[in-house]
């Protein structure tokens, strides 16, 4: 991410995310309307079942899911032309 403008990467990176939460958000909400049902539409995606390291002395576990919607994706893009507008 080259900062273009004088404008700092990390606006961007969290603009995407509160459009990923929002959009997240507004699309639960979404699911409850009858027009608006596919806005809540979402796969997830990421580890199944948690890696876990035992080392004995310390016992590590890794685990990430995603779960992205359409509102997601709808609110991501916001962020990116916000970003763009400033």
């Amino acid at each position: 991410m080259a900062a273009a403008k004088g404008k700092s990467g990390w606006i961007l990176v969290v603009l995407i995310l509160a459009g990923l939460v929002i959009g997240g958000l507004l699309g639960q909400l979404a699911t409850k309307v009858d027009f608006l049902w596919w806005l809540g539409y979402s796969q997830t995606f990421g580890l199944t079942t948690p890696l876990e390291l035992d080392l004995s002395v310390i016992q590590l576990t890794f685990a990430i899911s995603f779960k992205i919607s359409v509102s997601s994706i709808i609110g991501m893009i916001i962020g990116i032309l916000i970003y763009k507008m400033i």
